[in-house]
C-alpha cells in the first residue's frame, strides 16, 4: 500500500526509540509476534512502511545533523539497538523554542539562538512531503505545541500529539473543528506506554471497582533519570501532565472526579534521579473498603525502560492515522486515540473496550 511519510517534532529519547523501532522490525515476517505492536501488518501497512522524511528540534547538538546522528546526541540516553543506515538523508531542521525549553533546562538542551519563523517550519513540513507529524516536545511546551499544531493544519499534515497539551482533547473542540474542516486527522493527547504506569494503575483500579471494592484513596509516584524527569522538576510545567494522568485513572470510577476533588488522588512525576537514566520506577498505593467495611490495601512497584515503552504504541498510532488519511477522515479519531493516549478526546470505559474500538476502526466497522 506504499510508504507512510512521517515527520517528528523533538528528536529526544522517545523519537530515538520510535525511529529505531521502525528499522528494528523493518523486515520482520507478517505472521511474527512483535511485543507492543498489535500486528506486524496493520490495515495493509507493515511496520517497515513508516518512512522518516523530516525532523525538527531546537538543540544546537541536533539541528543541521542527519537524523541518524542527531538521535544519539546529548542529552539523549536511548541506546542504539537497531541496525541503522549511516545516514537517513533527513537533516534536522530548527523549530520553535518558545516555552519548549524551561529556564533550568537551557544548559542541557543548548537551544538555538533564535526561534524558527512559522513560515520556515511550514516549509519544512510541506517540502518534506510528510503526511503525518508526531509531537514529542517536553512536558510544559503549551505554546510551542499549539504553534506546531497550527503549522500541521496549514501544511495539510495529520497531527499526532504525543505529549500532555490538550489539542485533540481540548474542551471547546476548536482544534477538532479546524482539522475536520481541512479533512486532516488529529490524534492524541499524551501517549501511553506499552505497560506504563498509567495503564498499570488503571488496571488495578478497574479490578478493585469490578470486584466491588470502594476505592478511598490512591497515589502514583514516578521517578526517573532522563531529561523528561529533569524537565518536570518545575511544578508549573506539570499542570496538564497531572490532569492527563489523573483523569486516565479516575475515569475508571463513577465517583472518580469526587475522589480527586476531595484530594484523595495524587498522580504524577515525583523526582529526578540521574543515575536511573531511562529507567522509570513507579510506586502505587490504593486503599479501599470491601464487604462490611474491611480495608483492602494494594502496594505495587513497576520498573520499565521509560522511552521504548512508547515506541510500539506509536507505531500502531501512526498506521491508524494513515488509515484515517486514506479514508479522508478529518478531525479527532477517537478509536485511534483511546487505546494509546492518557487524555484522549473520548475516554473508553476500559482498555479492552478501547482496543475493540481500534480494531473495529482498522477493519472499517467504525467510522472514526
Amino acid at each position: 500500500m506504499g510508504k507512510i511519510k512521517a515527520a517528528v517534532i523533538g528528536v529526544g529519547n522517545c523519537a530515538s526509540a520510535l525511529i529505531q523501532g521502525t528499522f528494528y522490525y523493518k523486515n520482520v515476517a507478517e505472521d511474527e509476534f512483535v511485543p507492543g505492536v498489535s500486528k506486524v501488518k496493520l490495515g495493509g501497512y507493515h511496520i517497515g512502511d513508516i518512512e522518516w522524511v523530516a525532523a525538527i528540534d531546537i538543540s544546537k547538538y541536533k539541528v543541521g545533523k542527519d537524523l541518524a546522528e542527531a538521535m544519539f546526541q546529548p542529552p539523549n540516553l536511548t541506546p542504539k539497538f537497531a541496525n541503522l543506515p549511516a545516514k537517513l538523508g533527513v537533516e534536522v531542521s530548527p523549530g520553535f523554542v518558545l516555552d519548549g525549553v524551561a529556564p533550568h533546562m537551557k544548559e542541557r538542551f543548548n537551544p538555538v539562538d533564535n526561534d524558527a519563523r512559522f513560515e520556515d517550519v511550514l516549509d519544512t513540513l510541506k517540502n518534506s512531503g510528510a503526511e503525518i507529524v508526531i509531537n514529542f516536545l517536553p512536558v510544559g511546551s503549551e505554546e510551542a505545541t499549539r504553534q506546531y499544531a497550527r503549522a500541521a493544519l496549514e501544511a495539510g499534515v495529520a497531527f499526532i500529539n504525543g505529549m500532555p497539551v490538550f489539542i485533540a482533547s481540548d474542551s471547546d473542540g476548536e482544534w477538532d473543528k479546524k482539522f475536520r474542516e481541512k479533512g486532516i486527522p488529529l490524534v492524541g493527547d499524551d501517549v501511553k506506554g506499552q505497560l506504563g504506569a498509567t495503564v498499570f494503575h488503571r488496571t488495578l483500579v478497574r479490578l478493585m471497582h469490578m470486584r466491588g471494592v470502594k476505592v478511598e484513596e490512591t497515589y502514583q509516584l514516578n521517578i526517573g533519570g532522563n531529561t523528561d524527569f529533569e524537565n518536570m522538576l518545575v511544578e508549573e510545567r506539570l499542570k496538564s501532565k497531572r490532569i492527563s494522568k489523573t483523569s486516565a485513572v479516575t475515569s475508571i470510577l463513577p465517583y472518580g472526579d469526587e475522589l480527586a476533588g476531595n484530594g484523595k488522588v495524587r498522580i504524577g512525576p515525583s523526582d529526578y534521579v540521574p543515575f536511573l537514566g531511562n529507567t522509570k520506577i513507579a510506586y502505587f498505593h490504593i486503599k479501599g473498603t470491601s464487604f462490611a467495611g474491611f480495608p483492602v490495601v494494594v502496594e505495587a512497584k513497576l520498573q520499565v525502560d521509560d522511552k521504548s515503552m512508547f515506541a510500539g504504541a506509536m507505531i500502531d498510532v501512526i498506521r491508524g492515522t494513515k488509515i484515517a488519511l486514506d479514508r479522508g477522515i478529518g478531525g479527532i479519531i477517537p478509536s485511534v486515540s483511546a487505546p494509546f493516549f492518557k487524555h484522549p478526546p473520548i475516554q473508553a470505559p476500559s482498555d479492552e473496550t478501547a482496543y475493540v474500538w481500534f480494531n473495529e476502526f482498522i477493519e472499517g466497522k467504525r467510522e472514526r
